[in-house]
């Protein structure tokens, strides 16, 4: 039987409230080909459009370099002081390069830092090259590391964003590997993306990200430009423990991809909140379970779970957990067992599965037999 359990009143009283503004503006205009706005705290969607379209992502693509650069150096598969040699093709590569020289032997770390800080193509060919043994090897790399990332709409022809008609990916693909470097590197990206300047074989060049300028809670992530692509930025920026990443693809020029991105950040955090409900692992509800080693059942988040809501809103958002019962052991960690509706001002908002947080057995003969006559009684 559907049931559905109180409302969560007083964990909402004790969240901070900005006061009540009403409905948010509309986000800002964004004259690009494709943009998004991601909360990470809550994974929401703040703002976007044409975030699925398909086009060229230029020096985007460097993100899943660095990548399976830094997934590689986490499994101690290379060393940041170990050698690549340059190729003569990485050598001379066409658009941005570190200027490493033909057989030139470069240090791991100093090639992540030139593709990331001066967006080297040299340096992606040479780090493709050493970790896999050819560019096309590579490739096959990044393309199996975008399926296992979710990046349904993406695929790589190369590994430094030079114009392909397969190459493509989109503003919504693009941010979720923003993200994911985020969460699963968070050391090796908080060395790199947010350095302003690189220098190599004595020539110091200026990351292309003007944001890190411009605004000291920005800390990444990367740009990218061809004819094709037009003007490409990704940013991201951390206010307190609230974290935003912007998404530009398409601009018409660095100035106006820098701009935009700023606003779309602005927006986001002075217009909307991020509550978060639950921690990891904590419980929603311990509900009765039969047949099993023990009475109840802890059902929650195995992740932090938060919402991002415009400002002031937070003080109206009410909770329903809706189960179906009863529930019968066994019971796996991570099952789902539910559903938690957020509603604001009555409108639902949107159903969040809820899962089992621990494992239940069965329970032995008489702890069956008995629950089962519990049953028939309820």
């Amino acid at each position: 039987m559907k049931t559905i359990i109180g409302f969560l009143a007083c964990l909402l009283s004790v969240l901070p409230v900005a006061a009540d503004t009403g409905s948010p503006p509309p986000p800002p205009k964004i004259e690009a080909r494709s943009h998004l706005l991601l909360d990470l705290s809550s994974g929401q969607v703040l703002a976007g459009q044409n975030a699925d379209r398909r086009l060229a992502p230029a020096s985007l693509t460097k993100l899943m370099v660095a990548y399976l650069a830094f997934d590689a150096l986490k499994n101690r598969q290379i060393k940041l002081d170990e050698t690549f040699t340059v190729s003569e093709a990485a050598a001379k590569v066409e658009g941005s390069r570190m200027f490493a020289k033909p057989g030139q032997s470069v240090k791991v770390g100093d090639l992540i830092a030139a593709l990331i800080v001066q967006s080297a193509n040299d340096a992606a060919l040479a780090l493709a090259e050493g970790m896999a043994g050819s560019e096309e090897a590579f490739v096959g790399r990044m393309n199996e590391q975008a399926q296992k990332l979710g990046l349904t709409q993406t695929l790589f022809r190369n590994a430094t964003g030079f114009s392909h008609p397969e190459h493509r990916s989109t503003a919504r693909d693009m941010t979720q590997l923003a993200s994911m470097l985020v969460a699963h590197f968070p050391d090796a990206y908080q060395r790199y993306f947010s350095q302003r300047e690189f220098s190599f074989n004595g020539l110091a060049q200026q990351n292309r990200n003007r944001l890190l300028w411009l605004d000291p809670q920005i800390d990444g992530i990367k740009t990218g430009h061809t004819q094709e692509a037009g003007y490409c930025l990704i940013a991201s920026a951390e206010r307190g423990k609230r974290r935003l990443i912007a998404t530009v693809m398409g601009a018409r020029s660095d100035a106006d991809r820098t701009m935009y991105a700023q606003k779309l950040l602005n927006y986001g955090f002075l217009e909307t909140d991020s509550v978060r409900f639950y921690r990891a692992g904590q419980a929603v509800a311990s509900l009765p379970i039969y047949k099993g080693s023990r009475s109840e059942l802890g059902i929650g988040f195995l992740q932090d779970f938060s919402l991002t809501v415009q400002k002031g809103a937070a003080s109206r958002l009410k909770a329903q957990i809706i189960t179906r019962q009863p529930f019968l052991a066994p019971v796996s960690k991570g099952q789902t067992m539910g559903s938690l509706r957020m509603t604001l001002d009555g409108k639902t908002i949107g159903e969040y599965p809820l899962v089992a947080l621990e494992n239940i057995p069965v329970a032995g003969w008489f702890g069956r037999f008995w629950d089962s006559l519990r049953l028939l009684w309820k």
